[in-house]
């Protein structure tokens, strides 16, 4: 087994927002000549914030479409967390789930985003593939993790946020190259070819995985009934209003959206007084979802902890029990 710290290896982290197509990026870039990725660990999609304990993970920090709001998200090269104890013992926890014999070591977590001064200064030979997608597709998928559920604006703040700060960063950062999902969708074997070269390898000659753009299309279908349709359209104008100007400067828009030759609304459609009252009400919703979803999560762990393990070890007998069996000594 090669040293960990050997200067030969190379460290690429897949950055961007959960939803954006990060995981299928990265298994991709694991299947190149040299490229190993984290495999069979038991976290949620092998990702390397559940195998370190340095920084806190984006769950801790919140969840989807809420972490890049705490300050402790965002870590650079200043962090007083970037310590040489802690960045061997990172370095060992991840090179344990790597194959060791592999030179190009690749990591996917969507908390990168966030942490590209951080990871530079911690692993100097790294590179960064960051790809974004349409903050519409990222924003509704989101809102399906019921657990961390966000209203529109705060998805739409959310990804403003953390795109933002990665703007600011990449001035620091040597190596990085971007792609967006839209684009990766259509002609993933250019950008396979491009990241091969960036990170200096071949493209296999393997079969890759491949996303469907009828993923977006979902969405954006989506999207275009809730302005135009829905009860509420009012509030979905009123952040068309908000954040159109915004998305635009990443080459965004939020009625114009890819593969559509139409606008979607007019300047005179796009908002109304009740705008701003709907968007209150929605982010209210929001909140109170997530207090109750956790809040019953919580009390589910607590009382966990406080059973006997006695009633514990019954409970998990009954509910291995099939119905009928259930039904029967019900009736015995």
């Amino acid at each position: 087994m090669k040293n960990s710290d050997a200067p030969n290896y190379k460290y690429v982290f897949v950055c961007g927002l959960q939803r954006s197509g990060t995981s299928i990026l990265a298994r991709n870039i694991g299947r190149f000549p040299h490229c190993t990725v984290f495999k069979n660990t038991g976290a949620i999609e092998d990702e390397g914030q559940y195998l370190q304990d340095v920084y806190p993970t984006n769950n801790e920090l919140g969840g989807t479409g809420w972490y890049g709001f705490d300050p402790q998200a965002h870590l650079t090269e200043q962090s007083p967390l970037l310590t040489a104890e802690n960045v061997g013992r990172r370095r060992a926890s991840w090179h344990r789930y790597w194959d060791n014999d592999r030179s190009i070591c690749v990591e996917k977590t969507p908390g990168n985003l966030l942490m590209t001064r951080f990871l530079q200064a911690a692993f100097p030979n790294s590179y960064f593939v960051v790809i974004q997608r349409h903050p519409v597709a990222v924003s509704l998928a989101n809102q399906r993790w019921k657990k961390s559920m966000a209203s529109l604006r705060t998805g739409f703040e959310h990804w403003l946020n953390c795109y933002g700060i990665y703007e600011e960063d990449k001035r620091h950062i040597r190596r990085v190259y971007e792609l967006r999902y839209e684009d990766y969708v259509t002609n993933s074997s250019r950008y396979h070819a491009e990241i091969a070269q960036f990170i200096g390898t071949e493209v296999p000659q393997t079969d890759m995985e491949e996303l469907a753009g009828v993923h977006n299309r979902k969405y954006f279908d989506r999207w275009r009934q809730l302005l135009t349709d829905s009860p509420f359209r009012q509030y979905y104008r009123h952040l068309v209003q908000k954040y159109e100007s915004q998305f635009m400067r990443y080459g965004y828009s939020l009625t114009n959206l890819p593969g559509e030759d139409e606008q979607l609304l007019t300047e005179e459609q796009e908002s109304s007084m009740l705008g701003n009252m709907y968007s209150r009400a929605a982010d209210i919703h929001a909140i109170g979802w997530r207090l109750l979803t956790r809040t019953k999560g919580g009390s589910r762990r607590l009382i966990r902890r406080l059973l006997p393990t006695s009633v514990k070890e019954r409970v998990k007998l009954h509910l291995a029990q099939s119905p009928e069996e259930k039904t029967r000594r019900g009736t015995d």
